[in-house]
């Protein structure tokens, strides 16, 4: 079982940033790659980013040149440096497995984007 917790969300003016946290334990062993996802009332999870073990990543295109993945194994904690935040950046961000795993799922954290 893999437990994540994420960190870091909250209210910030369009154009501001924000660093989110994803905080794994558990059978960290067993993760290859991290995502980072995001939900919108009425809308399905979608993933934005994900960061394999060996660090190579990919990005949804709304947030590419945006948003910065990146991991610190020895703190199993995987990271979304999020910049020139925009008004349809609003959401609830999850972090899980890539693939996901339906029980991993965590409460998320809420990210509002808005002057």
């Amino acid at each position: 079982q893999v437990q994540l917790v994420e960190s870091g969300g909250g209210l910030v003016q369009p154009g501001g940033s924000l660093r989110l946290s994803c905080a794994a334990s558990g059978s960290t062993g067993r993760i290859n790659a991290i995502g980072w996802y995001r939900q919108t009332p009425g809308k399905q999870r979608v993933l934005v980013a994900r960061i394999s073990t060996g660090g190579s990543t990919n990005y949804a295109d709304s947030v590419k040149g945006r948003f910065t993945i990146s991991r610190d194994n020895a703190k199993n904690t995987v990271y979304l440096q999020m910049m020139s935040l925009r008004p349809e950046d609003t959401a609830v961000y999850y972090c899980n497995t890539y693939p996901f795993l339906a029980a991993s799922w965590g409460q998320g954290t809420q990210v509002t984007v808005s002057s």
